[in-house]
């Protein structure tokens, strides 16, 4: 009996001594943020020049593709209207000549949409990555113990740093 007495409390000090500084710690001020990503990396200046910098990339390749397309639909109108007119072999060599056409747009289309989709990946990345390095930064100098971001159901407007991290990407 003595000793069950003795080791109940032995574990009830423990126990005490060993939760006395989660409740020190839980009484301080913890300071928390949050950040809209989305929100970041639809405003900074950063994101903004990336989409320019894409534009200015790929928009020669675009318009060559447009034009590739009018071509093909000035050569699909003409084979519509002169093909009852046309001999067979001429008309055969016309068709096999559409098809090479509409091969070439296609395949001219998803080589840029492949370039373009990883391009906007690699731009994506450094934007990522200049976005963390603010936020890390914002809250080293003002001392937040937690930043919050995507995966946060509210946010009130009291720990919504989103503002300060694209002024931060603006300097």
């Amino acid at each position: 009996m003595l000793n069950k007495l003795y080791v109940t409390k032995i574990l009830f000090l423990l126990s005490f001594v060993f939760f006395l500084p989660l409740n020190y710690v839980s009484a301080q001020e913890v300071k928390i943020g949050f950040v809209n990503s989305a929100r970041v990396l639809q405003e900074a200046p950063q994101a903004e020049q990336a989409r320019v910098k894409l534009q200015s990339e790929f928009e020669p390749r675009d318009k060559k593709i447009v034009a590739m397309q009018k071509k093909l639909k000035k050569f699909e109108d003409e084979m519509n209207r002169d093909a009852a007119v046309m001999s067979e072999s001429v008309r055969k060599k016309k068709e096999r000549e559409m098809l090479a056409l509409k091969r070439d747009v296609k395949r001219a289309q998803e080589e840029f949409n492949e370039d373009l989709n990883l391009r906007r990946n690699e731009e994506l990345n450094i934007l990522q990555q200049k976005v963390y390095d603010a936020i890390v930064s914002l809250a080293k100098e003002e001392n937040y113990d937690v930043i919050l971001g995507d995966s946060v159901m509210f946010a009130s407007k009291r720990v919504d740093i989103t503002d300060k991290v694209i002024k931060r990407l603006s300097k």
